[in-house]
C-alpha cells in the first residue's frame, strides 16, 4: 500500500469515526476536544490535525452545524423525519407506530418530550448503536391523544392529583382546583387531559365525571370500561328506538319464510345465560336420513341498516363479558327480549338446515329465514345429564345430535383442527359481587354438542359465498394464519428436552397433525402447562377480513361467524351479506366491508383486554386479605424482571420479583424460558411446580406479588426451599 493509499483511507477511517459518534448521539453537543479524545482512544494513530481539517468538511457540506466556537452537533435536517403514533410507554422507554414499517421505533424516556399514548408524534429515526432496531427521538407533538385516563383523585385544598390505573400512564395528573367536577376525596374519576407542555412536571386535568369511591365493585367495573373506551350505557335515544319496535310476529312475515314451528327445537346455553341466540332442530325423514336445523336469531330483521341501532351496534361492535357483569353489544329488549330463541315463542330466525344420514355426513343444505318456537331451554348440565343416561322427553333427539357431534368432531380433528383444550376457572361471588371462591368451568359432551353444530354452519356459509359460481363476492371471513414459523421452529427444539419429538415440516396439515399429537401426549404430564403454553404462543391471533386464507386453527378453508349476532357485530354483516347474495345481488365494496373488519378486529380485542383486567381485579381482591398464605402454583411466565406463577386451586397470577431472590444473582435465558443463578445454577423454567408466599396485593393497579418459598424438582418432586 502507497502512502498516498495509507493517507486515503485513515482519513476515510477518520470521516466515519466523526459520523458515526454524532449518528449515534444525533441530539447531543460535542466539543472539539471530546470529538479527538473519542478517535484517538478508539485509534491512538490518528492525526489530529486531519481530525479537526475533516470536521471542517463536515460542516462544509452541511452534515454538521456549530451552534458555538468549538462545539459541534449533527445537522438533524439530514436525518429521516416520520410521524407515527406513541403504542407503548414504560418507565424507561416508549415505542413508536409508524405506518409502513415492519417494527417499533424505540425512544428513550429522555427523548419522549412528555408525549402519551396515543399521541401523533413527528419523529427523528437513526439505528441503534448496539443493535439494529430503529431508535428514534420525538421532536414535536403533531396532535395530541383524545384518550382520557381513569385514576383515583386525591383532593387537597386548592388542587388534586389523580392517580391512574393505566400502567402505560407513568404521571399523576394535575387538576386545578375549578375543575374537580362533582369528585369527593378518593373516588375513582374520568380525566381529560388538557396539557401537558415539554416543560410542565405533570399532566394538566380536567375531572369529566366521577365513577363513584374507589374500591367499590360497580366503580371499579365502569373504570375498566371507561380505560378501555367501552361503553357501558345506551345513549338514550338509542333505547328509544328499541323500545319503538313492534313485537309482533305477522302472518305476511311468516308467509316469507321458511316455517319451522312443528320441528321439535332446543336451545343448550350456560345457565346463567340471559340471551338465547342459537337453537338446534332435529326432524327424522327417514331410517337413515336427519333434517338438522341450525337456527340463529335473525337480529337484522330488526335493527335497519343506516338506523341509529344499526350505528350503536357497530360501534360497539361487540359484547364485553367482565366477571361480574355482561355489557350487551344491543338494548336489552332486543338481546334479551325480541331476538332471544326463548322457549314456547314464536322467533324469527336466520337458519342453515342440513339434510344429514346416522354417519353425519351432509347430503343437502338450505339457507335462509325461518320462523320457529323453541321447545325446550335446556341448560349445559341439563343435557349433560340425558348424555349421561338422565331421562327427558326429548332424549332421542338430544342423543341423536351427540352422536352426529362426536363423529363431526372426531373427523374435525383427523382433517386438522388443533385441540388446543384448557380448564377455565370462574370466581364464585357474593352479592356484593366480592369474589368468594372459585370454580372450574369444565368443557363436557353437552358444549361440544352444540360447538360442532355452530362450527358446522359457521363453515357452510362461508363456503356458500367463497366457493359459489360467483366468486370473489365480498364477504366477512373469521381467519386464523398458519403458525409463526420461527417460535414453531424454537417449539420444536425445546420439547426435546422433555422427552418429546414433534417434526419440523413445511406442509401445515402436518403441523397440525404433530401438535395434536403433542398435546394428548402431554396431557397429564407435568409439563403439560409449559408445553400447551408454548404451543398455543406460536399460534397467530384470529381476525375478521374480507381476504380469505382460511382458519388454520380449525383446519378450515372458509371460515366465518354466522351464530352470535346478538353479540358480534361481524355476525350481523354475515346475515346481511348472505341474505343479499341468496337474492342474486352483486358484490358489495369490499373497501368499506374491510374497514368494519378491522374495527371489529379491534373492538374484539379492546373487549377481551377489557374482560382480563377484571379478571385481574377479581384476582387481587380474592387475594387482598390472604398476605403472608403460602399457595403452591406453576411457573406460567418468565422475564428479564421475574417469573409469574399461576396457582394450583384457582388460576390465579402473580409475580415473583427477580430482587427478591436473594439467595442467588438470577439471570434470564430468554431462549430456554427460565432464570438461572449465578452461582449455585439453580434453574426456575416455565411450568416447574412452586410454592409462594402472597406478599402484597396494589387493588388500583391490579397487581398480586409473590415471594417464592421452595421449589420442587421436575424429575422426583422432591421441595427445595428458598432462604
Amino acid at each position: 500500500m502507497t502512502n498516498r493509499q495509507r493517507e486515503s483511507r485513515s482519513k476515510n477511517d477518520i470521516y466515519n469515526s466523526i459520523e458515526q459518534i454524532f449518528r449515534n448521539n444525533p441530539v447531543k453537543i460535542f466539543s472539539i476536544n471530546s470529538i479527538i479524545k473519542q478517535i484517538t482512544r478508539s485509534n491512538r494513530h490518528s492525526n489530529k490535525i486531519e481530525i479537526v481539517k475533516t470536521i471542517k468538511e463536515l460542516v462544509e457540506k452541511n452534515v454538521l452545524e456549530q451552534p458555538r466556537s468549538g462545539e459541534y452537533k449533527l445537522n438533524v435536517h439530514n436525518l429521516d423525519v416520520v410521524v407515527g403514533e406513541v403504542v407503548t410507554i414504560t418507565p424507561t422507554v416508549g415505542f413508536v407506530s409508524v405506518v409502513g414499517m415492519d417494527s417499533d421505533i424505540l425512544i428513550e424516556r429522555d427523548d419522549m418530550i412528555n408525549a402519551l399514548i396515543g399521541d401523533k408524534v413527528e419523529i427523528i429515526v437513526f439505528e441503534g448503536r448496539r443493535s439494529n432496531r430503529l431508535k428514534g427521538i420525538i421532536q414535536k407533538i403533531v396532535e395530541p391523544s383524545t384518550r382520557n385516563y381513569v385514576g383515583t383523585i386525591n383532593i387537597s385544598e386548592n388542587y388534586a392529583f389523580v392517580k391512574p390505573t393505566s400502567r402505560d400512564m407513568q404521571y399523576d395528573i394535575f387538576i386545578p382546583k375549578n375543575d374537580f367536577a362533582n369528585a369527593q376525596n378518593g373516588d375513582m374519576v374520568v380525566v381529560e387531559i388538557v396539557e401537558f407542555k415539554q416543560t410542565q412536571p405533570n399532566p394538566v386535568g380536567r375531572v369529566l365525571r366521577s365513577l363513584g369511591l374507589a374500591g367499590t365493585n360497580d366503580a371499579e367495573m365502569h373504570a375498566i370500561l371507561e380505560e378501555f373506551s367501552l361503553p357501558y350505557e345506551f345513549p338514550e335515544e338509542v333505547i328509544k328506538a328499541s323500545d319503538h319496535i313492534s313485537d309482533k310476529i305477522t302472518s305476511t312475515e311468516i308467509s316469507k319464510r321458511r316455517d319451522m314451528r312443528d320441528v321439535v327445537t332446543f336451545t343448550i346455553d350456560p345457565f346463567d345465560a340471559k340471551d338465547f341466540d342459537d337453537a338446534l332442530s332435529l326432524k327424522k325423514l327417514d331410517d337413515n336420513k336427519w333434517e338438522v336445523g341450525v337456527h340463529i336469531a335473525d337480529v337484522t330483521h330488526y335493527i335497519s341498516e343506516h338506523s341509529i341501532l344499526e350505528d350503536n351496534a357497530q360501534e360497539r361492535a361487540t359484547s364485553v363479558y367482565l366477571v361480574d357483569r355482561v355489557v350487551p353489544m344491543l338494548p336489552e329488549r332486543l338481546s334479551n327480549g325480541l331476538c332471544s330463541l326463548r322457549p314456547n315463542e314464536e322467533k324469527l330466525c336466520f337458519s342453515v338446515v342440513f339434510t344429514m344420514d346416522n354417519e353425519a355426513n351432509i347430503l343437502d343444505k338450505w339457507y335462509g329465514r325461518t320462523v320457529i318456537n323453541s321447545n325446550r331451554r335446556f341448560t349445559y348440565d341439563d343435557a349433560q345429564a340425558i348424555i349421561e343416561g338422565g331421562e327427558d322427553e326429548f332424549k332421542d333427539e338430544v342423543l341423536t345430535l351427540h352422536e352426529m357431534a362426536l363423529i363431526l368432531r372426531k373427523s374435525r380433528y383427523k382433517k386438522g383442527s388443533i385441540a388446543f383444550e384448557r380448564d377455565e376457572f370462574k370466581f364464585k361471588l357474593d352479592e356484593d359481587n366480592r369474589p368468594i371462591g372459585v370454580y372450574l368451568k369444565q368443557q363436557k359432551d353437552s358444549n361440544h354438542l352444540i360447538e360442532e353444530f355452530m362450527l358446522l354452519a359457521n363453515k357452510a356459509v362461508a363456503e356458500f359465498v367463497a366457493l359459489s359460481s360467483k366468486p370473489n363476492r365480498t364477504f366477512v371471513y373469521r381467519v386464523h394464519t398458519e403458525p409463526n414459523n420461527e417460535k414453531y421452529i424454537n417449539l420444536c427444539k425445546f420439547v426435546g428436552k422433555f422427552g418429546f419429538e414433534i417434526k419440523m415440516s413445511s406442509d401445515q396439515k402436518v403441523i397440525a397433525q404433530e401438535l395434536n399429537r403433542l398435546l394428548g401426549e402431554v396431557k397429564g404430564q407435568k409439563s403439560e402447562t409449559l408445553i400447551s403454553t408454548l404451543a398455543l404462543r406460536a399460534m397467530a391471533k384470529a381476525v375478521y377480513t374480507t381476504t380469505n386464507v382460511g382458519h388454520y386453527g380449525l383446519g378450515f378453508g372458509n371460515y366465518t361467524h354466522f351464530t352470535s349476532p346478538i353479540r358480534r357485530y361481524p355476525d350481523m354483516m354475515v346475515h346481511r351479506l348472505l341474505q343479499h347474495y341468496l337474492d342474486g345481488g352483486a358484490s358489495k365494496s369490499q373497501e368499506i366491508f374491510e374497514e368494519l373488519c378491522d374495527h371489529s378486529s379491534k373492538r374484539e380485542q379492546r373487549a377481551a383486554e377489557a374482560e382480563r383486567a377484571s379478571t385481574k381485579y377479581k384476582m387481587a381482591e380474592f387475594l387482598a386479605d390472604k398476605i403472608g398464605i403460602e399457595f403452591v402454583g406453576s411457573i406460567s411466565g418468565v422475564t428479564e424482571k421475574g417469573i409469574y406463577v399461576e396457582l394450583e386451586e384457582t388460576r390465579i397470577e402473580g409475580m415473583v420479583s427477580v430482587h427478591t431472590l436473594t439467595d442467588d444473582f438470577y439471570q434470564f435465558d430468554q431462549d430456554n424460558y427460565r432464570l438461572v443463578g449465578r452461582r449455585n445454577k439453580e434453574k426456575l423454567m416455565l411450568g416447574d411446580k412452586v410454592k409462594v408466599e402472597v406478599l402484597r396485593v396494589d387493588m388500583q393497579r391490579k397487581l398480586i406479588d409473590f415471594t417464592l418459598v421452595s421449589h420442587f424438582d421436575y424429575d422426583t418432586d422432591e421441595e427445595y426451599y428458598f432462604e
